[in-house]
């Protein structure tokens, strides 16, 4: 059996007024003449891509992306407090993203808040702010000013990607912990730098302490000073790619694989684009396999049962399919892992833990974004699940007698999009102002989220319990933004 839908992709160079013109046509079932549609890519940012899509799914019937499809506002309700909601300096190029708050303990009266945030491909790495109340925010510089980076990272535009810091205070020095790809082979890595200060300079180590696609570190300290890193091995490029790889070469399978027609007519375009997308650099790879990657999540467990079943040995599949099935079956997990470091914290050592995969329906193919808290000899972990460029991403909470688990997830999340809010996600956890824990996040404004879209800055105070977290109402007298920059 052969492709369910017959599609011809043609993608060349475009000249002056785009980057990419795609010849589209599909052939019709009855024998005229195939539907036949011309489209240009202006940009190759993720925004592009969506619009692309949205146009060929006007054209063919294919998925419409998430974020170009009309939905219904969300009912979910939490006290979400914004505290940042706009670039307060013009070198502060994405927002928001992945925040991490440090309370710094003073020689006054009063704590200073310190957070980092993702700054992707911008020239300055790591946005460094600073507030005393939480409400206004002052910026104090990056962690690698523009031609600072390590060495041993890639950096341009469209080229770096540099992800996910956290500020922590150990032993008598700063470090950030932090995730950017390695300058040599591209692949995504684990770096450290050093500060006597939480405002730099910082000195990155000369190599990255760990290789192989990992991202999200979280640094957690015990009671008894011991330190232990989180990381996620990040397979969100790999399974897309793998479950490309397989339909191209077994057409037949987009049929067992989607049981509905427009899932399978979008597995049939992305399979005919499939040597053209297998050329790309890995983030705009990503973004021109987002329907494919959505056509799989809105059905994810019945995909993976009818993956599992196509790599059984005794599935009557050559050797190489069932290879890639099995490849790809693998990569749909993201497992978190957790591991102690070194005294100088620039290696991991000992045994290494599988904290946590993704395993509930909300996740769909992702757990990332992890921050640890000890309460009462009880750690929760918070996480973020599913697609961090839609409104299905959420925050959830898993529970601990160990930092190495084993861990009890709460069956929902507990911060899911809202009518003001989308994409709620990478929590950190920091005792406010009155002494009582906050939750930090991102969040895109609603109808803006994508792959360097702003995030805003947005807290909510929470409260421990023995077997969940709960949602506090605020304590804080303001709830506006900063507005100072």
């Amino acid at each position: 059996m052969s492709d369910p839908f017959d599609f011809r992709v043609e993608v060349t160079r475009g000249g002056a007024d785009a980057v990419y013109v795609f010849d589209i046509s599909l052939a019709d079932p009855t024998g005229g003449s195939p539907k036949r549609h011309e489209y240009r890519l202006d940009t190759v940012q993720h925004e592009a891509y969506l619009d692309l899509f949205a146009a060929i799914a006007r054209d063919f019937g294919t998925r419409m992306p998430r974020n170009r499809a009309p939905v219904a506002a969300p009912t979910f309700r939490a006290p979400l407090q914004p505290l940042l909601t706009r670039n307060l300096t013009a070198d502060i190029l994405y927002g928001y993203g992945d925040p991490a708050v440090l309370r710094v303990e003073t020689s006054g009266d009063d704590p200073a808040y310190y957070l980092v945030v993702t700054s992707n491909d911008a020239p300055n790495a790591f946005p460094i702010l600073r507030s005393l109340d939480l409400q206004h925010w002052e910026p104090r510089g990056f962690v690698f000013p523009d031609a600072e980076k390590p060495r041993w990272a890639a950096d341009g535009a469209l080229v770096s990607d540099f992800w996910a810091p956290e500020l922590h205070e150990v032993g008598g020095e700063f470090r950030v912990y932090f995730a950017a790809r390695a300058r040599d082979d591209h692949v995504l890595a684990i770096g450290v730098a050093r500060s006597d200060s939480p405002d730099g300079p910082f000195v990155a180590d000369a190599e990255p302490m760990l290789r192989d696609n990992v991202i999200d570190p979280h640094l957690f300290v015990d009671r008894d000073g011991e330190a232990i890193l989180f990381w996620k091995r990040d397979s969100n490029d790999r399974w897309p790619s793998s479950l490309n790889e397989l339909l191209f070469a077994r057409p037949n399978l987009i049929a067992e694989l989607f049981p509905r027609d427009e899932d399978r007519i979008t597995a049939s375009l992305l399979r005919a684009m499939w040597p053209w997308v297998r050329t790309l650099a890995p983030m705009e790879r990503f973004f021109a396999q987002q329907v494919l990657i959505e056509a799989t999540t809105s059905d994810f467990a019945g995909v993976k049962h009818r993956l599992a079943d196509l790599a059984r040995p005794d599935a009557e599949l050559p050797s190489g399919a069932r290879s890639l099935a099995v490849e790809m079956l693998e990569t749909l997990s993201t497992p978190v892992f957790a591991q102690r470091l070194s005294a100088d914290g620039s290696s991991v050592i000992g045994e290494r833990w599988l904290v946590l995969e993704n395993d509930l329906d909300w996740e769909a193919h992702l757990v990332e974004g992890i921050w640890v808290s000890e309460h009462e000899g009880r750690y929760y972990l918070f996480y973020a699940g599913n697609d961090f460029s839609t409104a299905q991403y959420g925050i959830g909470v898993a529970i601990a007698e160990s930092p190495f688990g084993p861990y009890q997830k709460m069956a929902t999340p507990i911060l899911r999009s809202t009518a003001e809010w989308s994409g709620p996600g990478h929590p950190s956890v920091a005792n406010g102002p009155d002494g009582q824990p906050q939750l930090f996040l991102h969040a895109f404004y609603p109808e803006h989220a994508g792959y360097k879209e702003f995030r805003a800055l947005l807290t909510v105070p929470i409260a421990f319990e023995p077997d969940r977290v709960v949602l506090r109402e605020p304590s804080m007298s303001s709830t506006s933004p900063s507005t100072t920059p």
